[in-house]
Parts: structure tokens; C-alpha cells; sequence
């Protein structure tokens, strides 16, 4: 008998992801067609000549939820939504007819006159708002459209700028706060931010990007590097001396990711260039059809860093870069709050607020008791705080009482100084549960209730509250990470709460620490948890050991 003649079943072929370098030029989701319609760096003009004229009402839906992120706009939450609705309504019924404004600045780098100027807008604008955030921006609230023409020409007389602070494009670059003056810094990474922006913020070509694009250059491991889609890190070459580390696909989200070390080395006049590449590639072969794909990390996994650094050279620099080693991992990270001295014998002081949560008034005074210590320039940092710089050794303590006095501490508790939150549910159309208020009240029941095992803390152990799964407050990388979500108390009702994430890092600690399985907290039980971690790590450690060592090898009822 004759077998019956089979057909080879061909290979399936996977669907095309919308990458343009392989042809997949036609739009696939909404984001994609609205970017094409038009660029959306055009949008301006129409918020100058028609929006801001019109009023809230004469705003086209497609600019008002997509190119305005272009200019660093974005709807806030109307009051009274409660997080159980969140995922349930449109984004027309979530939306307020007020905006969150981002102020764009790079490095943190600011002059006193600028701080004051930023205070100012918000007391004119913003109901007094400003919020420092985790990417060395500020965040106003209470914006309306019909101002935000008025208030773009003042921050560009001073220098500032909210282009690309949001949307699909290069966003603010992160640099240490202490760019220049630290006397334990490789090589002082502002000469390539400065270029970066010349060069390319605002350009047409790099302005529809897949999605976000975050980069980090910094001469110090103070700027979260590994979770960066791309990162600039100081190291020193054995043969070429101070440069820079090239890091790429950090980033977190629902599917948080470390970055890959290329295992290039770079001279601070090349990053521009490489950056240049980097971000090429990732607009030519980043992931279009899904937007939950569309990351430059989801693309660095799949290719892995060699072929990344392959097609990085050959198609985009048109050269080969120069092996290098990799940065020094810090034992502890660096926030620079208190007082240190510069190299040039000067001395920065860095303060603490509450989850970066200030205001208007807060940072005009700011720029008064700085400048009155003699110092013309102030940062802001990665971790929510501030640092004045170029402080006179006579003028350190007066600073310090002064700033003390504006809720500004630069001797903070444990707590305080370690606590992270995002916009929550006050401003932001995606929170679920409230973030700045609990941070608050979290910071004040710790410094109550702990002050007995202080001693026991040699190192802040970081909180980190978000308000829903996107990580903005960078909650799978702190040793306590608490992600907003709705949950069911004892008495069975639905109320708000978080799911925890302990023992993530960066640095030595670089990863996403231990989720207990079904494990989450109420928002009113959370300040009883959170003492009892801590009682439990501090009776339980090893000398010397750090919270995510002790989380690694924790019982798991020490950590509920």
C-alpha cells in the first residue's frame, strides 16, 4: 500500500510588528494614524491660534488626547472619580477641562532665576502647584489652555521649555545633580546634554517615535541608568580615560526590563552621535502595531545587545565603537541630600520634600534663601528632591535652618528621605488610589512610630507608591514598592489598596525584587505593614546585610 503523499506544512510566519525599516509603513492602531495625519510638533499653533482663543470646548479630541503630550500637556482627572471607575469610563467623562503642564528640564539643571520664575507661573496659573517628579521635572496642575500660550513665552524667555516633555518623542534627559562639581564624577556629562538638545530636541525626524524615549547621561551611577531605554554611564577606559558606558532596553511598566550593557565605550564629544543612532534604530525598527509592545526594550530582548550594537554600527554610525569596561556598581544609592563638599571647595546641599509634592510659593522661596547663601544654580534630582549648589562654607547652616522652614529638610528621617510616590488619583486620568496624601501620612506615622529602630536603618529603605500598574514612582526597584489597585478588606468591601513588590533595586541590588503571591495591602493598614517589614528586617538581618539581601532570604511571614 502507498503511504498517502503529505504536505510539508510551511513555517508560520509571524506577524509583521509595523517595524518601518522592514516595510510596515501603514499605521496600525490610532497613535499611529494620528502621528501620521500630522506631526504633532505642528499642534502648537493651533493651542497659540485657536485653542487658547477658543477655549476647552474648541479643542479637536484628536490633539487634545494625543499631540498635546507633544508640549507637555495632558487632561487631569475630573474630581470625584473614584479608582473602582477608572477602567470603566471614557476618556471624554475622565477627563477635566484643566491641564497637567510639565515643565522640561534637563539634567534638573535650573538658575535661581529660573526656580523662581517656574514658583511664580504656579502661583499666577497653577493654583500654587508644582510637583517635583522622578524625572528632574516639574509638574503644574489647574493649566488652562487659555494660559498656556502666556506661560510658554515666559518659560522660553527664561530658557525653558515643555516641547517633548510628553508623547512619543525624546523626553527629558536625567544627569546627575552634581554634573560638574562632584569630586568622585568620571567625566561631567552636560557638554553631551546640551548638544542632544541642540541638536535633535525638537527635530521633525525623531518626533514619531514608536512610543516614549527616555535617556539618562551622567558622569555617576545617580540616575537610575538600568532602567533607561537609552543610558550614558561614566566610566574610565584603561586606554582612552573618561567616557562613557553605553546602556539600552531598561525600562519598566507592566513588564519591567534591565538594560543591556553594549559593551561599548564612548568619548563625551561622540554621545550625541550614538545617541542619534540609538534613537534611529528605534524609530525604524521599534514594534508600531501594539502600542503595549511598542518599547525600545521589548526590541533589545528580542534581538539581544550584540545584534543591537551590530545594527547600531553598520547601518546608522557607519563605524565601530570602541570596546569598554563596565561602570562601578555603588554599594548605596546616591540622592546627595545633606551637605557635601565640591571639588572647587564650594559645598552642595541637598533637601528633602515629601514624595517631590511642594508648591509655587515653596520653590520662589527657594531661589530667595539660595541666592541670599550666595548661590545662583539649584537641582533637581531622580529621587523627588532638590540640591543647591555653590554654597559658601560660612552660609551651609543658615541654608539648612532656612530651608528647614520651608518643609525642605536636609536631615530627614529614613522615611522621609526614602519615600517616592506618583500623581495619583488627585490629578492623574489613570490612578487608582491616592499617592502624594498617603506618602504623607505614611512619612508621619513612620518618623512616630520608628524613631526606636533608627539606629537600626543605616541606609533609607526606599517606599515607592504609584498609583496604578505603569510604575511612574519606579515601584519594582525600591525595596518597598506598592502598586494602586482596588482590594477586598476584612469586612468584604472594595476599597483602596496595593499590591507588594519588596527587595527591587539598582545598582548591586539592579532587579525587581519579590512579589508575594496574592499578597496586598489595604490603604489604611498600610502604615502597620510597613512598620512591621521593618521591625522584622532590623531584628532579622545579618550585619552589614541590605534590605534586599534580607528580602531574598526572608521567611515569607516576616514580610506579610
Amino acid at each position: 500500500m502507498v503511504p498517502p503523499t503529505t504536505t510539508p506544512q510551511r513555517p508560520k510566519q509571524r506577524r509583521g510588528e509595523g517595524q518601518w525599516a522592514l516595510g510596515y509603513r501603514e499605521p496600525l492602531n490610532p497613535n499611529e494614524r494620528s502621528k501620521k495625519d500630522d506631526n504633532p510638533l505642528n499642534v502648537r499653533s493651533r493651542i497659540e491660534n485657536i485653542y487658547a482663543r477658543g477655549g476647552f470646548d474648541s479643542i479637536d479630541p484628536a490633539d487634545l488626547r494625543g499631540r498635546f503630550r507633544w508640549y507637555g500637556l495632558y487632561t487631569q482627572r475630573k474630581p470625584g472619580i473614584d479608582g473602582g471607575r477608572t477602567a470603566t469610563l471614557e476618556p471624554e467623562e475622565l477627563d477635566d477641562e484643566y491641564f497637567m503642564l510639565r515643565v522640561r528640564i534637563d539634567g534638573g539643571r535650573l538658575t535661581t532665576r529660573q526656580l523662581a520664575l517656574i514658583g511664580e507661573l504656579s502661583q499666577t496659573y497653577a493654583r500654587d502647584t508644582a510637583d517635583i517628579t522622578d524625572r528632574q521635572n516639574v509638574q503644574y496642575h489647574w493649566i488652562r489652555i487659555e494660559d498656556v500660550p502666556t506661560i510658554w513665552e515666559k518659560l522660553e524667555d527664561a530658557g525653558l521649555t515643555t516641547m517633548e516633555a510628553c508623547g512619543d518623542s525624546p523626553r527629558v534627559i536625567l544627569g546627575s545633580p552634581v554634573a560638574g562639581i562632584a569630586a568622585d564624577e568620571v567625566v561631567d556629562g552636560t557638554p553631551a546634554i546640551e548638544e542632544v538638545l541642540r541638536r535633535y530636541i525638537g527635530d521633525p525626524r525623531f518626533a514619531n517615535l514608536p512610543r516614549k524615549f527616555k535617556t539618562a547621561i551622567s558622569g555617576l551611577p545617580d540616575v537610575a541608568h538600568e532602567i533607561h531605554d537609552v543610558a550614558f554611564v561614566g566610566v574610565e577606559h584603561p586606554e582612552h580615560g573618561p567616557g562613557f558606558d553605553v546602556w539600552v532596553g531598561g525600562g519598566l511598566s507592566t513588564n519591567p526590563m534591565i538594560g543591556k550593557r553594549l559593551g561599548a565605550w564612548v568619548p563625551v564629544d561622540e554621545v550625541p552621535d550614538v545617541w542619534e543612532g540609538v534613537v534611529s534604530v528605534f524609530r525604524d525598527y521599534g514594534y508600531r502595531r501594539l502600542r503595549h509592545r511598542a518599547r525600545i526594550k521589548f526590541l533589545v530582548a528580542d534581538w539581544g545587545p550584540e545584534k543591537f550594537r551590530e545594527v547600531l554600527e553598520t547601518e546608522y554610525l557607519k563605524r565601530r565603537m570602541i570596546d569598554g569596561p563596565a561602570p562601578e556598581n555603588p554599594a548605596v544609592p546616591r540622592d546627595h541630600i545633606g551637605v557635601h563638599r565640591q571639588k572647587d571647595g564650594l559645598y552642595y546641599v541637598g533637601a528633602a520634600p515629601i514624595a517631590g509634592r511642594v508648591s509655587g510659593s515653596t520653590l520662589v522661596e527657594v531661589a530667595k534663601v539660595a541666592e541670599r547663601a550666595g548661590s545662583g544654580r539649584v537641582r533637581l534630582t531622580p529621587q523627588q528632591k532638590l540640591v543647591v549648589l555653590d554654597v559658601p562654607e560660612g552660609e551651609v547652616k543658615t541654608l539648612q535652618a532656612d530651608l528647614a522652614k520651608l518643609g525642605l529638610q536636609t536631615e530627614p528621617s529614613p522615611w522621609r528621605r526614602g519615600v517616592m510616590a506618583c500623581t495619583g488619583i488627585e490629578f492623574c486620568k489613570l490612578a487608582i488610589v491616592e499617592t502624594k496624601a498617603r506618602a504623607v501620612e505614611l512619612v508621619a506615622a513612620l518618623e512616630s512610630r520608628l524613631a526606636d529602630v533608627v539606629a537600626g536603618v543605616t541606609e533609607p529603605i526606599s517606599v515607592h507608591i504609584n498609583g496604578c500598574p505603569n510604575s511612574c514612582a519606579r515601584i519594582q526597584t525600591a525595596d518597598i514598592g506598592l502598586k494602586g489597585q482596588i482590594v477586598t478588606d476584612a469586612e468584604g468591601r472594595q476599597v483602596e489598596g496595593f499590591q507588594v513588590h519588596l527587595g527591587g533595586g539598582l545598582g548591586l541590588d539592579a532587579g525587581f525584587g519579590r512579589k508575594l503571591r496574592g499578597h496586598k495591602v489595604t490603604a489604611a493598614e498600610l502604615s502597620d505593614y510597613v512598620e512591621r517589614v521593618v521591625r522584622n528586617f532590623v531584628a532579622k538581618r545579618e550585619p552589614d546585610e541590605r534590605f534586599p539581601q534580607w528580602v531574598a532570604r526572608a521567611d515569607e511571614d516576616d514580610l506579610k
